[in-house]
């Protein structure tokens, strides 16, 4: 159903409600589940109407939806069942269990069970917990208050809590607009037109000399006496601040944005289907000047409909062993982080030297802060060692070349100052924008190598703002100015690309972002005007005021689906509002603003979660689903009234400016990890690439050893491994290297989205709970002289899981995502699941090797089987994706593919029986209800669950598709085959990018169907590819090969590998049982693991891993999988697995060095 029909039914219940037709009103309601009318769900709980009440949520939810269904349905019918009881209505207590309550046995039995007992009791008050039931009505309004709570927390019921604001009788206001209309294209109108029908167009018969009236003063349809409007129901909505007035609709503002993983307002997105243009999706919203209207029809049908059961959801708040099911009082929780997770203890203090006016952290490098002044001095920092690294004062390169009018401008006042700096997405360039016409370019390669770029005279008057993005995929900057200008250049040239002009005042900001492949940028002007423009210059395709009508600047949050301004007017009123994108209005307002601030409040968002402003001398936070201020600091005083603020990307680190020029930075615990694990590094890791990394190497294990130019990564704040050849090749080592998508969100938080890592099962796992590796020891190079090889028992820590089930091969393995289970799926098609207990000696609840896990299954005590073909089970290709909530997984073992409940280990839905069958699952990272999957007739089909229906084949492999991985800052899908190629697909249309086989080294013959897998290093611009005979690591854009590694001898085979957590390690099985452990920047051994360690001494010699699979927080814990069923946990002694073997040494006997990037001949892929 489009928009416009979905706002037809609002303006149908207005009119029955209008017209006192209840009954029809609230059917309307539940049918179309587009409005939850509270009031009358209130009538209906408090007078006991269980089976209306029902029936009523029937048609926004089941009760198997989600968590917070199942706890409605249950509160719902317990009341019901206690009534029965209350009353001494046996018989109907009985009719209740059996037929209500039976349904919730299998989430949770031993409840079921207590709710039994209660008929063996005279009075179900003596039962402890029910002690404080008081009578029917006000056991009815406790429950009530229960129910609204979780009403408001269900993602189900998201803007279906409130109607849109609508005049009165709005449906015959249209009416009489469209008669008016059509009287007037009557070749003969009368004066007193006779209106009899609605069914046909309406025509007046000829009249000599008539004119017609003016349509605007001449309602044809007269007024009816009309109770009161359609009931509004803001008192029921889980944030009570109501919006500002809104005067037009920013119609179209976004398309298809992905679900926000918030309890608190999350569900089923407003998803628009890709509009016919690129201009459909921003439509300037005007009066129609003809007598007919072309409508838009964005949105897809099924995302207005209540989301069929084999949808998935988005979910993320409970823990799959949580059970939302209880007593009155038990709560839920609301919020993935709480208040300790912001950065408020001050940890550094840099001194500026002048006044602070923008700031701007590295997207790779969570340390390296870029700074511009009031002086127009630039600098960067480096926040780990206290140093400022470069220091650029302002002056014009080429003052000959520059406009009469800046040249003016400088003699007239030389004082220049920085109104904004921003890096680039990948880091290698910054952007400074000056308060007089210039904008500047640099590129930085680390340490205080700056070298100038560009030098545009972009504006006349002031640069406002600048912005990268990259429309066409090419990289351009924006900038806007006192003008009212927005311009576009080319980032590599200069040259400008587009002109944007319709400001009526100085452009104040820009936001570039894009959606669905559609490229746009948001701009907002001092007179409270914000405009959206295309790529087109056809103009400005939104036109619409902000609330404050002054300066006010736009943000993302990181992942790039709700849309945040924050504006002060000049009366020093502050508004940060979110945006209703599909919509174009106010979706909430943050409240917590003193009456008048001074200056104009900066703002920024991080973790997809909080908003932060600089306000009253100290800065506060706000949960994003809350408009109260979650919590507030002064940073121990000394700050401006409405300071500078700045979150780095991972949102660890928030940098704000003070009164005395200095700069100081906030941390949480990660972040003053992250510090403490920098600050001790030599000096000379952090000095230029030129001293440390592009110097040319004469060999090609020079080459291999050539160091980061910004020192050892650490933790989830890596970025990017070392880039020998590649770097000769580009003449530079690359400054960290994520991008964005094109487009990124430019004010204030252009930053790329959290990078998330994503396994060898295909799904995306976000980084912000992995846990960083801390190391004082000294880097991989000077630690490589050390053997270390554990081979016995004693000198690691290993478990292997228990297990009362037939035991046969593990084919997959994975922990789940909260890393408190492993999942395992054996050969015979049956799924394991161990969970590691929340006691003493596992404080967690995490996986550990020193507690042992239960082989958990459900009350029902079902397994979680595959349905199989024709073929054995051995014979079987397995494969399984787990979805980002452990809630769901998705598993085929050669028929069809089953969707399992995590909880219940229920089949919810089966589909695509072969052949051909899949043979490997990805789950698209913006989308769990879209899913890649790999076939075994060599193609690749891209699924959306939800419509049951194959949106793309993607065709290029010879073989059957043994790996998948997606790239979020990528923007791709890399798949690799059976037939040892790799293949880059561009995931905005599905065509192939690049493509490029393995090269298999000399002397080594690959078995008929070898596995190849792929897997994205946490910075999501390498990957690393894992075959038989090597493992290597490769780029994404054009397939150039990094590093490479293979064994010596050739009967020993590469069995599995994976990334560790933080992508500083991998983890390698082989077919003679042992396990390497190599650095993922040079692919040399830091460790070898022989069978003897974690095997026992009489099993067979034939046992050896077959997949591996790393702790999602844990960077040094890792499990394998055996041939013969076991699964074992490892971890180290001591904080870290041990350094690097020295090159002569090897896993398997005699394994070979690293091979040299971009060589790949055969002497050297095995030495």
């Amino acid at each position: 159903m489009s928009n416009l029909s979905r706002e037809l039914v609002f303006l149908i219940l207005q009119f029955l409600d209008e017209e006192k037709f209840k009954h029809t009103v609230h059917k309307l309601e539940q049918e179309s589940g587009f409005f939850f009318n509270m009031k009358y769900f209130e009538e209906m709980v408090l007078g006991g109407e269980w089976e209306e009440v029902e029936k009523y949520l029937s048609g926004f939810t089941k009760v198997d939806d989600n968590r917070y269904s199942m706890k409605i349905f249950f509160e719902i019918r317990k009341q019901k069942y206690l009534e029965a009881l209350d009353k001494h209505d046996r018989t109907r207590a009985v009719e209740i269990l059996v037929k209500d309550l039976k349904v919730f046995s299998s989430f949770n039995d031993d409840l079921f069970k207590e709710i039994t007992q209660l008929l063996t009791l005279d009075n179900f008050r003596e039962n402890e917990q029910l002690s404080k039931y008081g009578d029917t009505k006000s056991a009815r309004n406790i429950m009530l208050t229960e129910l609204k709570k979780l009403i408001e927390a269900n993602p189900l019921f998201r803007e279906k809590l409130q109607l849109p604001s609508l005049k009165n009788s709005r449906l015959r206001t249209l009416i009489n607009q469209s008669l008016n209309w059509q009287h007037q294209l009557c070749k003969n109108p009368r004066s007193n037109p006779d209106i009899k029908t609605l069914f046909v167009d309406h025509t007046c018969a000829q009249q000599n000399g008539a004119r017609a009236p003016s349509p605007a003063a001449n309602p044809l349809m007269g007024a009816i006496p009309k109770p009161a409007p359609f009931p509004q129901m803001a008192a029921q909505m889980p944030f009570q601040a109501a919006p500002a007035p809104i005067s037009a609709s920013l119609t179209g503002w976004m398309s298809n944005a992905s679900t926000v993983p918030h309890p608190a307002v999350s569900g089923v997105p407003m998803g628009l289907s890709s509009p016919a243009n690129a201009a459909a999706m921003l439509k300037r919203p005007r009066t129609p000047t003809g007598p007919t209207i072309d409508y838009q029809s964005a949105d897809s049908e099924h995302v207005l409909k209540r989301a069929r059961p084999m949808g998935i959801s988005d979910e993320v708040s409970l823990p799959v062993n949580v059970l939302p099911i209880g007593y009155p009082g038990q709560s839920l929780p609301t919020s993935m982080y709480t208040s300790d997770d912001l950065p408020k203890n001050v940890v550094v203090t840099l001194t500026q030297g002048s006044s602070v006016m923008s700031m701007d952290f590295h997207p790779g490098r969570s340390t390296y802060l870029l700074v511009g002044t009031n002086v127009g001095d630039i600098a960067v920092w480096d926040l780990a060692s206290r140093e400022r690294l470069a220091l650029k004062n302002f002056k014009v390169w080429e003052l000959a070349t520059c406009s009469v009018a800046l040249q003016a401008a400088l003699v007239n006042d030389p004082s220049v100052s920085v109104n904004r700096v921003m890096w680039s997405p990948d880091g290698t360039l910054f952007g400074v924008a000056y308060s007089k016409h210039i904008v500047h370019t640099y590129a930085y390669h680390g340490g205080d190598d700056l070298t100038a770029r560009l030098e545009i005279d972009a504006h006349v008057g002031g640069v406002n703002d600048i912005a990268f993005s990259q429309p066409n995929k090419q990289l351009c900057i924006i900038t806007c100015g006192d003008d009212k200008v927005i311009k576009v250049w080319d980032a590599a040239t200069g040259a400008r690309r587009y002109t944007f002009e319709g400001h009526e005042a100085s452009v104040y900001s820009v936001c570039p972002h894009f959606k669905e492949n559609i490229q746009f940028i948001f701009s907002t002007s001092v007179d409270g005007k914000i405009k959206a423009w295309l790529y087109d210059n056809m103009g400005s395709r939104v036109d619409y005021e902000a609330p404050g009508r002054w300066c006010t600047t736009m943000a993302y949050s990181a992942d790039g689906t709700r849309l945040f301004s924050c504006g002060t007017s000049k009366e020093g009123d502050t508004h940060i509002v979110e945006w209703n994108e599909s919509e174009g209005s106010i979706r909430r307002t943050y409240v917590g603003f003193r009456k008048k601030s001074v200056g104009v409040v900066q703002f920024d968002t991080t973790k997809n979660r909080f908003l932060a402003a600089g306000d009253e001398f100290m800065i506060k936070f706000w949960d994003m689903d809350n408009v109260n201020v979650l919590t507030s600091t002064d940073a121990g005083g000394g700050l401006p009234a409405s300071p500078r603020i700045r979150f780095c990307k991972e949102g660890v680190l928030l940098a704000v400016s003070t009164n005395d020029n200095c700069i100081k930075i906030l941390a949480n615990a990660d972040g003053l990890r992250l510090l403490h694990s920098l600050e001790n590094r030599p000096y000379d890791t952090l000095r230029t690439s030129s001293e440390v990394g592009v110097k040319e190497a004469n060999t090609p294990r020079q080459a291999d050893e050539l160091m980061d130019p910004l020192g050892p990564r650490i933790g989830y704040f890596a970025q990017i491994g070392c880039y020998p050849r590649f770097a000769q090749a580009s003449g530079m080592v690359p400054l960290g290297a994520v991008s964005v998508a094109a487009g990124s969100s430019a004010v204030p938080d252009r930053g790329a989205p959290v990078a998330e890592i994503t396994a060898l099962n295909g799904d995306g796992r976000g980084l912000v709970d992995v846990k960083p590796r801390i190391s004082d020891e000294p880097t991989e190079k000077t630690k490589m002289g050390k053997q270390v090889e554990v081979n016995e028992p004693t000198q690691c820590r290993s478990l292997r899981l228990p297990d009362n089930l037939v035991a046969t091969k593990v084919s997959r393995l994975i922990y789940t995502n909260s890393g408190h289970a492993i999942l395992a799926l054996t050969s015979n098609a049956i799924h394991k699941l161990w969970k590691w207990p929340k006691n003493e000696r596992n404080a967690s609840g995490k996986a550990s090797s020193s507690v042992s896990p239960q082989l958990w299954q459900p009350a029902s005590g079902i397994l979680m089987t595959n349905e199989l073909n024709d073929t054995s089970p051995e014979e079987a290709v397995h494969c399984f994706a787990l979805s980002k909530n452990d809630s769901y997984v998705m598993s085929a073992s050669g028929g069809k593919i089953s969707l399992f409940n995590m909880m219940t280990f229920k089949t919810m839905t089966t589909f695509m029986p072969p052949p051909p069958a899949a043979t490997f699952l990805a789950f698209h990272p913006q989308d769990n209800n879209i899913i890649a999957i790999g076939m075994d007739d060599n193609t690749i089909q891209i699924y959306n669950v939800r419509v049951d229906e194959v949106n793309m084949k993607l065709r290029g492999h010879q073989k059957r598709i043994t790996g998948l991985a997606f790239s979020n800052v990528q923007n791709v899908l890399v798949s690799s085959g059976a037939d040892a190629q790799l293949i880059v697909w561009n995931i905005d249309g599905w065509e192939k990018r690049a493509c490029k086989f393995l090269p298999i080294p000399s002397g080594r013959s690959a078995s008929s169907l070898p596995e190849t897998r792929v897997q994205f290093h946490q910075d999501q611009m390498q990957f690393l590819a894992i075959h038989e005979t090597q493992i290597a690591i490769y780029e994404s854009t054009k397939l150039d090969c990094l590093n490479q590694w293979a064994p010596r001898e050739p009967n020993v085979l590469i069995t599995h590998a994976v990334y560790s957590c933080d992508s500083e390690l991998i983890y390698t099985s082989f077919s003679d049982g042992s396990i390497g452990i190599f650095g993922a920047s040079t692919l040399r051994q830091r460790c070898r693991i022989t069978p003897t360690t974690y095997l026992p001494s009489n099993i067979s010699s034939n046992v050896h891993p077959v997949v591996v699979a790393a702790h999602p927080s844990e960077p040094n814990q890792f499990a394998v999988g055996l041939t013969d069923g076991g699964v074992h946990v490892l971890e180290p002694l001591e904080s870290e697995w041990g350094t690097m073997l020295p090159p002569e040494n090897g896993v398997g006997s005699n394994a070979s060095s690293s091979q040299a990037v971009g060589n790949h001949s055969s002497d050297q892929a095995a030495r």
